[in-house]
Order: C-alpha cells, then structure tokens, then sequence
C-alpha cells in the first residue's frame, strides 16, 4: 500500500493530466512484482482491500467529477451571496454562505445516492438469480440487528414503493402533525443507530428540511439549531402505523413518548407537498 501511494504521488507531479485509472492499477501490480519478497505476500484475493484498491485508484477522478459539478453551479451560488450582502448588510459573509449551500447540497445529494446504490444492488441480484435459474421471490433478508424479543421475519426483497394514499401530496394540511427523523428513530427503537429508519424503511415520505424550516423549527425548540447538518421530518401517522405493526407492536424497545409531534405553518406544507410530488415522480422514473 505504502509503494502504491508513492507510486501515486510520483504520477501526479510526472504527469499532471488524468491519468488512465486502469492502467495505474496494472502499474501498481507490477511494481510489488519487482519488489522485495515480503511485498509479494500481499494477497489480491481479499474482497475488502481488492474493492478499496479499486476505489482508490478511481478517487481522484471521482473527486474531478464532483469539483467539475461545483463548478458549474458556483456562479449562481456567488451572485445568491452578493445579492443577500447587497439587501442585508450588516454581518453577511457571504464566503460562509457558499460555503453552507454546498455543504447542503452535498447533504441533500446523499437520500438520493442510497436509493440509487439500492436499486442497483437488487437489480444486480436479480440477474444473479435469474442466471442461476431461482425464482427472484427466493431472496430474503434478515434483520440481524434486531432487538426484538420475538425471532425476526424474513422479507422479500423488492424495489421501493411510492404510491397509494400514503404519498398522495393532498394528505398534507395545516392540521398534519409531523417528527423529527431522529426522534422517530429512537421512538421505534433504532437509536443506537443513526438514520436507520431510512434505510429500513425507505417507503416513508421523509422532508430534508432547509434552512428556512430549521430556522423556523429552531426557534420553536422543535429542535437544536443544527448548522449545515440535514434534518429530516416524517409524518406521525406513518410513524404509528409502524408501531402498531406486527413488527414493532411487542417490541420492547417502542418509546412512542419520543416522538413529540408538532405542527408545521401552511408555507412549509406547501413545500412537503412538492417534495412528496417530486419523489413519487423520480420514483416512478427509476420503477
């Protein structure tokens, strides 16, 4: 590994432009053949380093691809910030700004890149199987991590689904009463992971709240001012749907006291309502 990042190093300052990523990882397998004879233990069968090889190998392309889309979006992000100094004054940085929007767009960008590697790993098992001639219905997935008393159901895989009543945008009113994701969490007894509920149940109508809303949700104490952190809301009926579900409704862990529902003003609800339309749209797309 050390004689790859050196190698890697002298690349870069030898030849500047990109280089082909394939061909740097045939260079690196033949520098520990010419090595001494301990580099040639190194094993190219472990899955782990094999993947990570690969992935560092690809990084500095990567990282050139995501610098190139910043780019791109920048100009806008500098004339938004000159715009707010212009009309507010006072202690306006707009360097901070820039700053935070990227942060947030980067943060935003993350619901999205799950949903897609999630797809595409069933996608790929799929054609797995039918290659192997099983019957897609035939994969399962146990939930090792629970902490349930009673022994875990296997589920069948299958894709995501956004529709029925339950993504219909009119369900939203003044009257919806909505949680925070992280209290949620812990209310079903997942709070020893982070974001689990995501994933588990990816089927939820979830709204990355911008800065305008955890504005507002901090100075109602709905929640701690976060910074450039994302904040997700959900809505509380679909959290006691869950918890009166035969997956959580015995299990021990169910803290429903954590959820402390609130209500959002009209604004934000008309916002909810377009990302729900947005996220049954894209899904339907992917689908």
């Amino acid at each position: 590994t050390k004689s790859f990042t050196l190698y890697l190093d002298v690349v870069k300052i030898c030849f500047p432009e990109r280089q082909n990523p394939w061909n740097i990882m045939i260079k690196h397998r033949q520098v520990h053949r010419r090595g001494r004879r301990s580099q040639m233990t190194v094993s190219y069968t472990d899955p782990v380093i094999s993947m990570d090889l690969l992935r560092t190998v690809l990084q500095p392309s990567f990282n050139e691809d995501i610098r190139a889309v910043f780019r791109k979006y920048m100009k806008f992000f500098e004339k938004a910030a000159s715009n707010v100094k212009e009309n507010v004054g006072g202690d306006v940085q707009p360097d901070q700004l820039i700053r935070d929007t990227c942060r947030n767009c980067l943060e935003h960008v993350k619901l999205d890149i799950y949903i897609y590697i999630y797809i595409y790993i069933y996608i790929i098992c799929m054609q797995h199987f039918v290659r192997k001639g099983r019957p897609p219905g035939a994969v399962v997935q146990y939930d090792r991590t629970s902490q349930y008393s009673t022994a875990a159901k296997p589920k069948v895989s299958e894709p995501i689904r956004r529709e029925g009543p339950k993504w219909d945008p009119s369900r939203l009113t003044e009257n919806s009463t909505f949680v925070l994701g992280s209290r949620a969490n812990k209310a079903l007894g997942m709070g020893g992971t982070r974001g689990r509920i995501y994933i588990k149940h990816a089927e939820l109508f979830k709204y990355a709240a911008d800065a305008q809303d955890k504005h507002w949700l901090s100075e109602r104490q709905h929640m701690r001012a976060t910074g450039g952190k994302m904040a997700y809301l959900l809505i509380e009926e679909d959290i006691l749907d869950l918890a009166r579900s035969e997956d959580y409704k015995d299990c021990p862990e169910l803290k429903l006291d954590e959820l402390k529902p609130f209500l959002v003003p009209l604004w934000m609800v008309e916002k909810m309502q377009k990302a729900m339309e947005a996220q049954k749209t894209e899904n339907e797309l992917v689908m």
